[in-house]
């Protein structure tokens, strides 16, 4: 059975931060990061036969913004269209319907997110960002 759930318990923060810690965007992060961001963000975990195969998070104001992050499904469940439940959930999500701006970043999964209507960024000489290292 593939469930998406927004439930936190749920989430198997250890599972989420061995992931992160080696991956691109989130090379580093601490458990304790990985449980401060959780705590702040409206979460997704996506299982198959109660076990997590996949997490994304969203940081919103509810109505104006909203921004994806953090979305993975592990290497090995890859291929059988959970990336996109995932999306699918989220896009779906009740508490999210106001919403009217959705940004996310991404490297390399652009045809994933045009299925849901995402596009590049019509002013982006607009966007501006400080990044902190």
């Amino acid at each position: 059975m593939i469930e998406v759930s927004t439930d936190k318990s749920r989430l198997d923060v250890p599972f989420i931060q061995d992931f992160l810690k080696d991956i691109y965007w989130a090379a580093g992060r601490t458990i304790e990061e990985v449980q401060t961001t959780i705590d702040a963000s409206f979460c997704f975990g996506i299982y198959v036969d109660g076990q997590q195969v996949g997490f994304a998070r969203v940081v919103t104001d509810y109505v104006v913004f909203a921004y994806l992050m953090d979305v993975f499904v592990t290497p090995s469940q890859r291929g059988k269209g959970y990336s996109s439940l995932l999306i699918k959930a989220m896009m779906e999500e009740p508490a999210l319907q106001q919403v009217k701006i959705w940004r996310l970043a991404t490297t390399d999964a652009q045809f994933l997110y045009e299925k849901f209507g995402f596009t590049p960024l019509a002013h982006p000489e607009k966007m501006m960002e400080k990044v902190i290292k």
